[in-house]
């Protein structure tokens, strides 16, 4: 084909890609395949996908028997925290239990982090998070929650300032005081000292979103109710871990406060998805935290599809399911969860940025979108299922700069 004689010249044009996968919102295939295409990136921007003929770039990469998609929108984090639970996991899956002095479940991270300092949290977040951009992940959120006190808080979301400022990808810092209860502490007493720090968060803009864990031996429905509530008054959009481990009734809670995800869903009844549906909340499904702690009533994500939700795909990484791979939480949505792979991929990408509320900037390939790109080492996008524990990213885009793989900015 003759290329045309005068080319637009832009900073960046990816061409030839076996397949490109733009997940735009509207794809009648879920994932808007198109085979042979390219990217033209300006100034950080989408400019032009699909035929890029027309434009010449600064840089260029030749995507010839490789897959083009979007960056993945990790939506579900709790990256920051203190210390590991190994020997609890490795005393778990033996059926035997922790050895004595070993940190276990929520309140043994509490201490590990408290014991920690902000740049001794900064150092090791900042590994987890460099295995995510190196795996295709462009954007995440990163919540507090493992310091369970004000204080501790309040340097979670400092070490969440110096992760945006120090590393390439977009981190979206959720504030989740209301995580667990500290045994030593009475349940309504922390309640009331979350209420209070929102207004600190809310005043400060340490964090775009707020979340609490509402179920049995966590906090109430009412609780949750306020908390929610709260922050919303203070600018933080409503997020919740809704019917983990048993069934509250907060469905309507979500959709009512319009939270912008409710994540987990175990125990959630197909009536209550349509009300969240309805209310436009996007449901975040976590398969490989259900395979690390072999969940008793592991989610159907089939049933949110079923009841008309938006579906994002995270990898919850945290202590107890230490993964930050959204290449496996793709796999095992589909090998655990019965999804196809255009829904996972989708769900990965589009969906991520949905439960983020961010779907208008990133998780797309859209003219006027942010150019957060991946090339993937395979020759069509089922491999990425396919093969799991893969790391089959090649190149990384965020916002049009290129930060792994050839070329590196």
């Amino acid at each position: 084909m003759p290329q045309p004689t005068h080319q637009r010249r832009v900073d960046l044009v990816i061409t030839g890609a076996a397949e490109l996968l733009t997940c735009a919102a509207d794809a009648s295939d879920l994932i808007g395949r198109i085979r042979g295409g390219g990217v033209a990136v300006d100034g950080g921007t989408i400019t032009a996908v699909g035929d890029v003929s027309g434009f010449s770039g600064r840089r260029e990469i030749d995507a010839a028997g490789k897959v083009v998609l979007p960056g993945f929108v990790d939506s579900h984090t709790h990256v920051v925290f203190g210390g590991d639970r190994a020997l609890e996991y490795a005393a778990r899956v033996a059926g035997q239990v922790p050895p004595a002095g070993a940190s276990v479940g929520i309140v043994g991270t509490m201490a590990d982090t408290r014991a920690r300092s902000v740049d001794e949290l900064v150092a090791s977040a900042a590994g987890r998070i460099k295995e995510m951009i190196s795996s295709g992940t462009t954007t995440l959120e990163s919540k507090t929650g493992y310091g369970l006190d004000t204080a501790t808080e309040e340097r979670l979301l400092e070490v969440n300032a110096h992760l945006a400022a120090l590393l390439p990808a977009r981190i979206m810092s959720t504030y989740l005081g209301a995580h667990a209860i500290d045994p030593q502490r009475d349940g309504a007493e922390w309640t009331e000292d979350i209420l209070a720090q929102l207004t600190e968060v809310g005043r400060e803009g340490s964090a775009a979103f707020n979340d609490v864990y509402c179920d049995t031996g966590y906090f109430s429905l009412e609780q949750s109710r306020s908390i929610l509530e709260q922050g919303r008054r203070h600018g933080l959009r409503p997020k919740i871990h809704l019917d983990a481990y048993s069934h509250t009734g907060a469905a309507e809670l979500a959709a009512a406060v319009g939270a912008v995800s409710a994540d987990h869903l175990n125990y959630t009844t197909d009536d209550e998805l349509r009300v969240l549906a309805k209310a436009g909340v996007t449901g975040v499904y976590m398969p490989c935290l259900e395979f690390a702690v072999q969940h008793p009533a592991p989610l159907d994500p089939r049933r949110l599809y079923a009841a008309g939700m938006e579906v994002a795909l995270a990898t919850d990484v945290c202590p107890g399911s230490w993964t930050t791979s959204m290449h496996l939480a793709v796999a095992m949505g589909c090998r655990i969860g019965g999804m196809t792979v255009a829904q996972a991929l989708r769900a990965a990408t589009y969906g991520g940025a949905c439960a983020l509320g961010l779907s208008a900037t990133i998780g797309s390939l859209v003219p006027g979108m942010a150019a957060d790109i991946q090339v993937l080492d395979v020759p069509f996008y089922e491999h990425i299922a396919y093969r799991p524990g893969l790391n089959s990213t090649q190149t990384v885009i965020i916002n049009g700069s290129i930060v792994t793989g050839a070329g590196v900015e």
